[in-house]
């Protein structure tokens, strides 16, 4: 897809109204804006990052065609209405954002057949503060980000931006995600999985199979994101370590050998209605030398020029189109709706070999995934406007 057709598809019929779903569902009324819930916080460790994604969203957001709710999930899981000032939820090396508890709790219930947010508070009468049409949820990690937030909305029918439950709990999960991957014939690196009871009942036998893949070795958490708790480990010395780092975050781990080659991504967006998903021209990423030795999360989010993208890559016209089709067999292979960046490695010899699918990649304005896609011609605004029109356009119950 070229990039004037990317605008010109965003641009029409955009901020429509929802088509008619399963029962039970409701659209918006035509003499009122949609009601979109901005979801984000949350229990994992990512939990400032999803602060500092709600805050360029709704930041971006045209509120002249949706009326906006914040929504914010404490560390504890209680849900809260948090400030809608979004320079409470910016991000620096010395304060991280958060959502706090709070005497008063939000639930999402359904009412007369519409989804109402109410308010409850011990000894008060519960208050309703409206109808949601659409539900962001803009949670990184477990709890979130994994298909359980999915499916609480599944359950009462409530559209919400981005991949189901099965897409969100296989492209959480390191492990399953190169199973699926590599059942769909795409080409993933050298890894083992390693389960708590395997490292507690034989932390030799761990070993040995981790240094089968010879190193160096990314120890990764299975189901966090953000470079959370990822260790670059060069020899064996340094390899429990590593281990114990990751099992702060995740009890379940994913080890993969290194590989010799430049990380690209691309950007995947749903298409409208059967059409094929739409893909950004990729990207790459350059990490400033010295100061760190992949793209770790103070590279990501804190230190600015730390990191720096080039978007078309510089690879041949021929690997850019494979990156756009692999991209694209990657988001249809997990089942994902809505969004998703695909990360590739580009080894010397030409071969592309498939990282991960993130479904709910970063979304400040810094972060790739808009930047990649407001280099081929859909700006954050733009991708923001699209994604709710896909969720109010997307059928509830089985699909």
């Amino acid at each position: 897809m070229t990039e004037e057709s990317l605008s010109a598809e965003t641009a029409e019929s955009a901020g429509t109204t929802a088509s008619a779903g399963t029962a039970g569902s409701a659209k918006p009324a035509k003499h009122r804006r949609p009601s979109v819930a901005v979801l984000f916080g949350g229990r994992s460790s990512e939990h400032a990052v999803s602060c500092v994604t709600a805050a360029g969203v709704m930041g971006a957001i045209d509120k002249s065609k949706y009326d906006v709710v914040p929504i914010g999930i404490a560390k504890s899981g209680q849900w809260v209405i948090p400030s809608a000032d979004i320079s409470q939820w910016s991000l620096s090396a010395s304060a991280l954002p958060e959502v706090l508890p709070s005497g008063k709790t939000v639930t999402l219930a359904e009412v007369g057949g519409a989804h109402q947010l109410i308010v409850t508070a011990p000894n008060a009468v519960p208050e309703e503060l409206g109808s949601v049409d659409v539900v962001f949820p803009l949670l990184h990690g477990p709890w979130g980000e994994d298909g359980t937030i999915q499916g609480l909305l599944e359950l009462s029918d409530t559209r919400y931006v981005g991949a189901g439950v099965l897409a969100s709990a296989v492209g959480m999960d390191k492990h399953y995600m190169k199973v699926v991957f590599e059942a769909a014939g795409l080409t993933v690196g050298q890894y083992v999985a390693v389960t708590d009871r395997e490292w507690i009942n034989d932390a030799e036998a761990v070993r040995k199979r981790v240094d089968r893949l010879g190193f160096p070795v990314f120890v990764k958490p299975a189901r966090a994101g953000s470079s959370m708790g990822i260790s670059k480990v060069d020899s064996m010395d340094d390899l429990d370590a590593a281990i114990e780092e990751a099992r702060r975050h995740d009890l379940k781990l994913v080890i993969e050998a290194g590989i010799v080659g430049r990380e690209i991504e691309c950007a995947v967006l749903e298409g409208r209605g059967t059409a094929a998903p739409r893909t950004s021209m990729p990207g790459e990423i350059a990490v400033a030398p010295g100061e760190h030795e992949f793209y770790d999360f103070n590279a990501k989010y804190v230190e600015d020029g730390a990191a720096a993208l080039s978007c078309p890559a510089d690879i041949p016209d021929e690997a850019i189109a494979r990156v756009r089709e692999l991209a694209a067999a990657a988001f249809d292979a997990v089942g994902a709706e809505g969004l998703s960046r695909v990360d590739f490695f580009y080894t010397p010899d030409g071969e592309l070999i498939i990282n991960e699918i993130n479904t709910m990649p970063g979304f400040t304005p810094k972060s790739m995934y808009p930047q990649m896609w407001a280099a081929s011609g859909l700006g954050y605004a733009e991708l923001i406007d699209e994604l709710i029109y896909l969720a109010l356009n997307r059928k509830t119950g089985l699909r």
